[in-house]
Order: structure tokens, then sequence, then C-alpha cells
């Protein structure tokens, strides 16, 4: 593996100073850069992040789309995702499932459901399943171990956890049953933003769960949220320092969505443009990162969505739950269905690749 991933580095950097010939100065400074160093510092990342001239912006998507095309392939890997409740004791005020909105109608997805929900994710040629929901105790830790074990070991597939914080022994189970990833947003590293927007939960706390993921073995996953009110460019970027240092392996990272019936519910959204900088600089900072085109990014404008491919991201997350619980899992307003099929084609048509055992399933299913 070591060989073969310096082989792709010797590769990569032939590629990038081939392309110096036609990029201005700064970015070839930002080349140079990661060519001897194999990252970003946070002055560089801060950098790329205030980039407005178009045609700069559109140089540097265009190298973190090199980096991520030669060191991970040009595979965008589908994951599907099963959101199975939308019960949520927590307090956040950007999300349409707090606890304290009224408004929604509240669901969960029996077990035996969620299970059968995934094995048709599987057999569509989904491998990797994720297990979503709020912050809902009603699921006993028993329950979850029971249901990850099920899910890998019958259906043969990688399971994804993102259910918020649980206690290091129950991710410890969760980790020997199979869950192989799991999610755990920080959100934002400015702990006076952080804490001003989540009532309830604990910084110092988030950040050591992380740590403890990390230490567990899990492919583990953080991100941030894009245009959080009072956030900072300089936040961003040490957002994507953080996630750096922090050998955070999958990074998701999505514009703020204003959301009916939550204290933040006036603001406005986040920049799609801004989110796509900081793909490219987050590529360029952790280049072997999974990195999703996110859903959120999506629900501004799609096509943005599938921009996001070519500026660093190879990861979609598509949407197993079904129509009748899944237009009542809303953490944000107007979040879109990401349907598999229609997501493959699209990816087909930019002249990129699926994996193939999910291209031969999706062309069985269609036959």
């Amino acid at each position: 593996m070591v060989i073969i991933i310096s082989k792709r580095f010797e590769k990569l950097t032939k590629r990038l100073v081939d392309i110096k010939t036609e990029m201005p100065e700064e970015i070839n400074k930002i080349i140079d850069y990661f060519i001897k160093n194999k990252t970003l510092d946070y002055e560089k990342i801060l950098w790329i992040l205030s980039l407005k001239d178009e045609v700069i912006k559109e140089k540097i998507f265009k190298v973190a789309d090199i980096v991520n095309k030669i060191l991970n392939t040009d595979i965008v890997t589908l994951k599907g995702v099963i959101e199975f409740s939308n019960y949520c004791k927590k307090s956040c005020y950007y999300c349409g499932i707090r606890v304290q909105n009224e408004e929604i109608n509240r669901y969960r997805i029996p077990i035996n459901e969620i299970f059968q929900i995934a094995k048709n994710g599987v057999e569509m040629g989904l491998t990797t399943i994720i297990l979503q929901s709020g912050e809902d105790d009603n699921y006993s830790d028993d329950e979850l171990e029971a249901l990850i074990y099920k899910i890998h070991h019958e259906l043969k597939t990688a399971v994804s956890i993102s259910i918020g914080e649980r206690s290091k022994k129950a991710y410890e189970r969760f980790r020997k049953a199979g869950a192989s990833k799991v999610l755990l947003k920080h959100e934002i590293i400015n702990r006076k933003i952080f804490e001003s927007i989540h009532p309830d939960k604990d910084y110092d706390l988030r950040i050591k769960l992380l740590d403890h993921l990390v230490d567990l073995g899990y492919i583990t996953g953080s991100g941030n949220i894009i245009g959080l009110p009072g956030q900072t460019l300089e936040d961003i970027a040490k957002d994507i320092i953080f996630m750096k240092e922090h050998n955070i392996k999958m990074i998701g990272m999505g514009p703020f969505i204003s959301t009916h019936n939550t204290p933040l519910e006036n603001y406005k959204n986040g920049s799609a443009e801004l989110t796509l900088k900081a793909y490219a600089a987050t590529r360029l900072a952790i280049p072997y990162a999974q990195m999703p085109a996110t859903t959120a990014l999506g629900t501004i404008d799609r096509k943005y969505q599938f921009k996001a491919l070519n500026c660093g991201c190879n990861v979609i997350m598509v949407n197993l739950t079904p129509d009748k619980y899944r237009e009542n899992y809303n953490i944000y307003d107007e979040k879109i269905k990401v349907d598999l099929i229609e997501t493959a084609k699209e990816i087909i048509n930019m002249g990129l690749s699926i994996p193939p055992y999910t291209l031969r399933n999706l062309f069985i299913k269609e036959a």
C-alpha cells in the first residue's frame, strides 16, 4: 500500500509541475508548498477561502480536482443513508429536529424495517450503509449493537454510524459489532460560537469523544457548517486545521441552511461558493480524505453538489429512507432527496466513475 501511495504521489507531482505553466504565481506557490509538504498550512488555506477572482477560483478547483483524482481515483463512492429516527434530545439552534420543535411529526423506524431498508440498499449495489438519527436514547445500545452486527455480517457491507454522542463504552461495542466508520461533526471549532448555538452540548466532551473514536480504530468523520452566524473565514480555516491535526478521515462540510421554527431561522443561508472553496482547501490540506459533496449543498443548488465532484469531493450520500419517514427528517428546510439511480447517471454523464459493484447492480435493477 505504501508503494502504491508513493507511486501515485510521484504521478501527481509530475502532473502538478506540468500545469504550473498555466497557473498564476500565487497558485504556483500553493502547488510548490503542497508538493513539498503533502498538505497546506493555515495561511494557505485562508488564502484559498478568501479568493474572489473567478478565474483564480476555477484554477484552484482544478488543482484540488487533480489531487483528488490522481491520489484517490475518479471513482465517486455512493453511500446509502437511513435516517431511522427524527427524535432528538438536543437543542441545537440551527436544527429542525431539535427537541423544542413541536411542529414536526416524529418517527422511529422499527429495527427489523431498518434492516430490510439496508438490505434493499445493498442489493442495489451500495457498499456502505449509514445509520443516522437524532440523539435518540429510545434505541438501546444493545439494540443498535445487534443491528450493526446483523447488517455488517449478514449483508457483508460496511456500516457507518451517525447517531450523536453516546458513551465511550457504547462506541467500543459498536466498533466490535462491525461499525467501521463513524461521523460526529464538531460543527465549528470556535468555542464561543459552538457554545452559543449548542446550549446543552459540552465542547470539550465533543473533542475528547472524537479523539476516542479515532483511538478505537474507526474511520472517523467530522465536519463543520459553513456560514454560521458570527463565523469568519479564519474560523473555517481553523476547522480544517483541526480536522487535519486530529486525524479525521471523512470530512462533511455543508452550508448553513436557515430552518423554520429554530432560533436561527431568520439568518441567511451559507454560501455555496464558499463551500466549494472550503472543499478545495480541505482536499489540499488532507489529500486522502473521504469528502462528500453534501446534501446541504445540493439543497441550496443541486448543480453545486455535482460541481463539488470537480473541486475535491469524492463521495455522495444517497437517501434510502422511505418517503413516509424522510419528509419528516427536517434537519434543515427543503432538504432534497438524493436518489441513487439519478445520482449515479449524472456522475457517469460527467465522465466520472462509480464503483463497479454499484454499477453492475444498478444495471441489473434497471434491466
